[in-house]
């Protein structure tokens, strides 16, 4: 019947047997639902995709056609199911020639459904992201925002803004691949100003969002190895702690306030967006204790810590410690860190002990904030008794916190503290 059915299409032109292929991807795969307790995808028919969907030349205008086709087949299937093994059958990755051709045209479909404002093809996108390895999720991360903040700045504004209503995966999905592709390793690697102005609208407007991915993936699942967090937590969090320190190694001419200009614009957002990002950690507690998961599921793993604070002794190094307002901007890295830790310890996202804090800590210059997070509150163990659980959840990733690299000692222009364990910490929770 395939070879029936390929030499059909084989008399067709590009986008007639293109269109044929999808209406039998539609009929078959609502068979296989319907039928099959474990509907999937036969080798022939993903041949069948390749060769006439993935292959085939087609002009401009026909990849144009066929992305409505396309848009149109997913809009009109009513049954999420199906929709999701034809985007599988379509974009699941396959370690062969066709995956570049796939990335190409899951770019284009994905970016035409966010203008066009395709809510069932985000979806599709969202599972796709949660389950593909990040360095295909950061290539798609890429054509979107070259799409929509680098070509299109400022022109979909409301249609971006609308997104965290209309699809709230795909933007939880689409944050956590953007903190991984952005690192702010680099000045090429810090995120653009209207993509953070999108991000802190999205999580302002919609603080649950980030935890949209853990809300709906149930307790006793698992997430496939070496893909994306469950949530983009931890790379938020390294955004708003790196921030000032990258934006200070990257500035090429200072303005009379000794501000680059790309800082004056993007540093209020950063302050906004760490702001949402405590106010979602307060959340936790309820979420995860509602999942069974306080206690044991680490959403900041210990070895993103350790290489968060691995990037800040290398920003430290590559700054000049004369510099008239680096240490007001060193002092607000190290307060944002200390609030993020604090918090997130408070909330269960990190599972470790205030002595694992201060080995990690040691190299880091003087805080105060920093020393009292580092000291512990002053109530018993029992208090915070999930801060105290050893961690037993589904996460990929070791939870242990492994030895640091003690072959960096602290930086001679930004001297170490001694650890102070008398010093009091002054947050009294009330019952």
């Amino acid at each position: 019947m395939m070879s029936d059915m390929r030499q059909s299409l084989l008399r067709r032109d590009a986008l007639s047997a293109a269109k044929e292929v999808l209406y039998h991807l539609d009929i078959y795969l609502s068979g296989q639902v319907q039928n099959n307790p474990s509907p999937s995808v036969d080798t022939p028919t993903l041949e069948l995709v390749e060769e006439f969907i993935l292959h085939r030349r087609m002009s401009a205008l026909q990849e144009l056609q066929l992305l409505e086709i396309m848009c149109s087949c997913f809009q009109e299937q009513s049954r999420d199911a199906v929709r999701q093994l034809i985007f599988s059958a379509l974009f699941t990755l396959q370690g062969n020639q066709a995956d570049e051709s796939r990335m190409a045209l899951l770019g284009k479909l994905v970016s035409m459904a966010i203008a066009v404002s395709r809510v069932p093809i985000l979806e599709c996108a969202a599972t796709w992201l949660q389950r593909s390895h990040p360095v295909y999720c950061r290539r798609l991360a890429r054509v979107l925002v070259d799409d929509y903040c680098s070509l299109l700045p400022g022109s979909m504004v409301p249609t971006l803004n609308n997104l965290s209503c209309s699809c709230p995966p795909f933007c939880c999905q689409f944050i956590t691949a953007v903190t991984t592709l952005y690192d702010l390793s680099t000045e090429e690697l810090t995120p653009p100003v209207q993509l953070l102005q999108m991000v802190v609208s999205w999580i302002q407007d919609q603080p649950r969002l980030v935890l949209i991915t853990l809300l709906n993936t149930p307790p006793s699942s698992s997430q496939p190895i070496g893909s994306l967090d469950l949530t983009p937590l931890a790379g938020l969090v390294r955004w708003c702690v790196k921030a000032p320190l990258a934006y200070r190694r990257d500035g090429k001419q200072d303005l009379a306030n000794g501000m680059t200009e790309t800082e004056l614009e993007a540093g209020p957002l950063f302050s906004e967006l760490h702001l949402s990002v405590l106010q979602v950690l307060l959340l936790l507690p309820g979420v995860l204790r509602e999942k069974g998961l306080l206690g044991r599921l680490a959403l900041l793993q210990p070895d993103q810590l350790t290489s968060l604070i691995s990037d800040l002794s290398g920003l430290l190094e590559e700054l000049n410690p004369l510099h008239s307002d680096t240490q007001t901007h060193i002092q607000l890295t190290l307060d944002r860190l200390a609030q993020a830790l604090q918090v997130s310890m408070a909330a269960g996202a990190l599972l470790c002990s205030r002595e694992d804090l201060r080995a990690l800590c040691s190299r880091l210059p003087h805080n105060n904030l920093l020393q009292l997070v580092m000291s512990g509150p002053v109530q018993q163990s029992g208090f915070y008794p999930h801060i105290h659980t050893p961690p037993l959840g589904y996460s990929p990733r070791p939870s242990p916190l492994g030895p640091h690299p003690s072959s960096h000692s602290p930086h001679p222009s930004f001297p170490s503290p001694p650890f102070l364990p008398s010093m009091a910490f002054p947050f009294r929770p009330s019952h």
